[in-house]
């Protein structure tokens, strides 16, 4: 008889113990928070500058780069950037570095056939070119209409 009590106790603990009870939220925050938010809008929405360094740059889908030098010297890569600059100030330049080398790769190219021409032009001017399939950054529309 005293099992039946129990197990009774206990299963009426049990149902109060998971019934649920409407309740009501309050959110309660800084009237800051949304001119934060205001201002952190309007910001990306200006070009880079030396106070605000946002990039612009949208990252597209997949695209093809250039790669003209690869090594396991840094100063080495930076001056080939150097040079490349020198010569083709309009395109955009990447250094990465994977263990143990250094990879320069240049433009922003949707098509292989983009990436093509530019390689044939550099041919003289850079040893060792290689076409790699990689995420691209999207050009400027300025850049694009020119």
């Amino acid at each position: 008889m005293m099992k039946i009590y129990l197990s009774i106790i206990f299963l009426l603990c049990i149902q109060f113990s998971f019934a649920q009870t409407k309740g009501e939220v309050t959110v309660v925050k800084d009237p800051l928070i949304d001119s934060l938010i205001a201002k952190r809008i309007e910001l990306n929405k200006k070009k880079p500058t030396t106070t605000n360094p946002t990039s612009t740059a949208i990252v597209s889908d997949m695209g093809y780069r250039v790669q003209v030098f690869y090594g396991s010297d840094r100063r080495e890569a930076f001056n080939e950037q150097s040079r490349f600059k020198a010569i083709y100030p309009r395109l955009r330049t990447y250094i990465s570095y994977k263990e143990p080398n250094y990879y320069l790769r240049v433009g922003d190219f949707r098509t292989r056939l983009d990436a093509q021409r530019l390689l044939n032009e550099l041919k003289a001017n850079f040893p060792t070119l290689f076409i790699f399939r990689e995420k691209i950054n999207a050009p400027d529309l300025d850049e694009v209409n020119k």
